[in-house]
């Protein structure tokens, strides 16, 4: 008889697969990864790309120019046998946030940004990512924090382990991402009943919302327009950024469109997402970096060809893995994997076909078959909560963040639509995990609120 423990054997040799390659990674970079020098340059990339500087085209200009040589640069560095590289001298514009006197004096242009120019010359990475960081007056921390700890478990004999990231306040500010201190702090605080919540918080919410309806039509308007001109499903985002950067990030693919007419025919039909990453993801949705400048974005279109291919043999290898697995369907879950890349995915599954090729379960061809209506229930009951939840309340928008589960969706609307709350007329509500006022007036809301 086949047993589940089988099925679950090809992902532990995945898990060990993937494991072994991160630990060749590490130690082949030396005492700094790539993926560590991109993620830890990330308040850097937030701090000078060119999409914050719409109305001021000469610094956008020198930031887009300077980043084309500083990616040049670290590509460079990573090659194998590289030998030493030449000096490069490096000017980027910034937004002058810093208000500390003791800060050394700085150059600041009539547009109230500030220059910063430092020459790259450093042998490894670690000593390059310090130096961008230092010479924008950026915060360190978390870059050294991280090497301590990989130096401590290196010597105790361990292996090293991925632990959150300390940033420093000024990201957050930045990014517009949230301090995930600020929100363990707030979860730990006792949680207040959400009528109660929802009294103390509105009038901030109806403020900050009614303040925002210029800037959501503009939004609305301009996906709208590029949608058509690009003949594209969709225009979506990967994070809740706010409404003023999605504009911005519309604004820098409008630019986008104007000066590389000839490779957006490859996006016909597709749908486009703002994401952390450039690339494709499992479900053949195009992903553009956000931190990734417009040759990025370019290089990544002209191979879209190539992964339309790879999405056809994937769509062949889902059909041979259905097969040895009784026709049952594969469904790949946008909601536990939304960036989960397409030659990440595809690896996954041929590794998966592979062991299950070599242990050849004894389901009987098509005895699963139909399975996948049985997995699909849970969605569609999600999709009709949210509709009447809606309608019932008045609400602009529903929706919850990628990582609350479509049942603990579920439970929640359900819990909604047998209350009776009248506070929400009108307004956007995010099912989350606490309770937030959004800056654009969206109202967040554990999803296992008290009454």
């Amino acid at each position: 008889m086949f047993r589940a423990g089988s099925l679950l054997r090809p992902l532990r040799v995945l898990g060990r697969f993937c494991s072994g390659r991160a630990s060749q990674q590490t130690s082949r970079m030396g005492t700094l990864s790539v993926t560590d020098a991109v993620t830890a340059l990330r308040p850097f990339y937030f701090a000078v790309h060119p999409d914050f500087f719409g109305q001021y085209p000469r610094e956008r200009e020198v930031n887009e120019n300077s980043l084309k040589q500083l990616n040049s640069y670290l590509e460079r560095m990573q090659r194998p046998g590289q030998k030493a590289l030449q000096p490069t001298q490096l000017t980027f514009y910034l937004r002058d946030t810093d208000s500390d006197p003791n800060t050394p004096q700085r150059s600041l242009n009539t547009s109230g940004f500030r220059a910063v120019t430092f020459t790259l010359q450093s042998k490894d990475l670690l000593s390059t990512v310090v130096k961008i960081l230092k010479s924008c007056s950026l915060p360190t921390d978390h870059v050294q924090d991280s090497q301590v700890d990989k130096g401590l478990n290196h010597r105790n004999g361990e292996v090293p382990f991925s632990r959150p990231i300390r940033w420093d306040k000024t990201y957050y500010s930045f990014t517009g991402y949230r301090d995930p201190e600020e929100e363990l702090d707030s979860t730990v605080r006792m949680e207040p009943a959400l009528r109660l919540w929802l009294h103390e918080n509105m009038a901030a919410a109806t403020e900050r919302l009614t303040v925002s309806i210029p800037l959501r039509d503009e939004l609305d308007r301009l996906k709208t327009e590029l949608c058509q001109r690009l003949e594209i499903s969709d225009i979506r985002w990967q994070r809740s950024w706010g409404v003023a950067h999605r504009c911005s990030q519309l604004h820098s693919l409008a630019r986008f469109c104007q000066q590389n007419s000839q490779v957006l025919c490859n996006v016909k039909g597709c749908i486009l997402i703002f994401a952390d990453n450039s690339g494709m993801n499992a479900a053949g949705q195009v992903m553009l970096g956000t931190v990734d400048v417009h040759h990025h974005w370019t290089k990544l279109l002209e191979r879209l060809p190539i992964y339309y291919d790879l999405h056809s043999h994937l769509s062949v290898l889902k059909e041979r893995t259905s097969y040895l697995l009784g026709d049952v369907e594969l469904i790949y879950d946008e909601d536990l994997h939304p960036t989960m890349m397409l030659e990440d995915y595809y690896r996954m599954l041929k590794i998966f076909h592979q062991n299950l090729a070599v242990t050849q379960p004894l389901f009987h061809p098509r005895s699963l078959k139909g399975l996948q209506v049985i997995l699909e229930k849970l969605e569609v009951e999600q999709k009709k909560l949210i509709s009447d939840c809606t309608e019932k309340f008045g609400l602009k928008r529903l929706y919850k963040e990628p990582s609350v589960s479509s049942q603990q969706m579920v439970k929640c609307c359900q819990r909604l639509f047998e209350g009776h709350i009248n506070e929400l007329q009108g307004m956007h509500l995010c099912i989350s995990h606490f309770y937030s006022v959004l800056q654009d007036g969206d109202l967040c809301m554990p999803w296992d609120w008290k009454q």
